[in-house]
């Protein structure tokens, strides 16, 4: 087997396409977009490269075929109870042989670094893309969710890797019966002429942007890893989702104009992306605005969902989401809802989005080995 460290720009074409080709007969894989696979081992676009390192290689076999690739990192910020790197954008063909090497090779960089476990497949930067194995439910990915074959299970547990947290994803067709509770709840709420639901709009993002920062903070930054946020930092991501916003399907709630609860909700952007194998250049960017003026997008993805504390167990949840469901039922097309993935380290969370009446959609694993097998291997704490 031969390694060749990604340097040269035939070497990145190179690491972007082989997944493509490997999947070529599955209609369920969409290509990521290049330009996001890329960002995140470029340093001027990557700030976890201010506090770690990252390195990536392609594996070829003896007829100097691609057979294997992956990304090897290390971040200073990933805090665990013994030193651990990670890798993530492991690919490789069905073979244990090929996949042993490649899990050897990236074990092997992390132990010259100082690591004792590595955690896989994740990102060298946040939790919200590229992150975890699909372990169940074959389906069609939401944008930056990681899409593999049924047979890299096998791969990683034959290895000797535990799945140190589930990540599952919740859904539902968005024109099944709301449950009675939540009907009840609205119409009780509704009683109080202080509380109000407003979509969110363009026109007032700031606005929006810092009653998002209020609800946030108090409903979810002082729960387990959450971190706080500042009114620039979410103005600045709401003006990265604004293009593809859509005013009919974020919600806010407020009592007397202060904001109780949020929400937020925006299109699959897979279900445009899909059509431009990876690429997002002029030509894709005409293409992508056109199919979103003429391409019914029926997917939609949920972000966040929270409400203050001082409301929560009132019957908040039933008034936002009866409040938000018949609206967008009569103004969109959307046909399913998914939610970005919750670890199963959570149980508050994995409540509330079963108290949405949905169901398991999917479910991804991160794993973790630990470099000396005498060692206790110990799941994600609960939260």
């Amino acid at each position: 087997m031969k390694v060749e460290k990604v340097v040269t720009n035939k070497h990145k074409k190179e690491f972007l396409a082989f997944p493509a080709r490997l999947f070529s007969g599955d209609s369920n894989y969409i290509r990521p977009l290049d330009k996001d696979i890329e960002g995140v081992f470029d340093p001027e676009r990557n700030k976890f490269f201010r506090f770690g390192e990252c390195e990536r290689f392609l594996f070829l076999n003896d007829q100097k075929e691609v057979v294997g690739k992956i990304a090897v990192f290390i971040n200073k910020k990933y805090k665990q109870k013994q030193p651990t790197g990670g890798f993530g954008f492991f690919d490789c063909i069905d073979e244990e042989e090929t996949a042993n090497f490649i899990f050897d090779f990236a074990k092997n960089w992390l132990q010259q670094k100082g690591m004792e476990a590595m955690d896989g497949p994740i990102n060298f930067g946040e939790r919200d893309k590229f992150w975890g194995l699909l372990t169940e439910g074959f389906s069609e990915p939401l944008y930056a969710m990681n899409y593999n074959a049924p047979y890299y299970k096998k791969l990683f547990e034959n290895y000797g890797f535990q799945v140190y947290f589930n990540q599952l994803c919740f859904g539902r067709k968005i024109h099944n019966p709301v449950a009675d509770k939540f009907l009840e709840m609205h119409e009780r709420i509704s009683k109080n002429k202080a509380i109000s639901a407003k979509r969110m709009k363009v026109k007032n993002l700031e606005k929006f942007a810092i009653d998002f920062t209020e609800i946030y903070n108090k409903a979810w930054a002082n729960h387990g890893e959450g971190k706080q946020l500042t009114n620039a930092q979410t103005l600045k991501l709401f003006l990265t989702l604004k293009p593809v916003i859509n005013e009919h399907i974020s919600w806010f709630i407020y009592e007397n104009e202060k904001p109780i609860a949020m929400w937020m909700n925006i299109p699959d952007l897979n279900q445009w992306f899909k059509y431009l194998n990876g690429k997002f250049g002029i030509w894709q960017k005409l293409k992508f605005l056109l199919m979103k003026k003429l391409t019914k997008n029926k997917k939609m993805v949920g972000l966040v969902f929270g409400i203050v504390p001082e409301w929560q167990k009132k019957g908040i949840d039933g008034f936002m989401i009866w409040e938000g469901t018949k609206h967008f039922r009569k103004a969109t097309d959307f046909e399913d809802y998914e939610m970005q993935w919750i670890g199963d380290f959570n149980p508050k969370m994995m409540k509330i989005a079963e108290s949405l009446e949905t169901e398991v959609t999917r479910k991804l694993a991160t794993y973790r080995l630990l470099f000396d097998q005498e060692k206790e291997f110990e799941r994600h704490p609960v939260l």
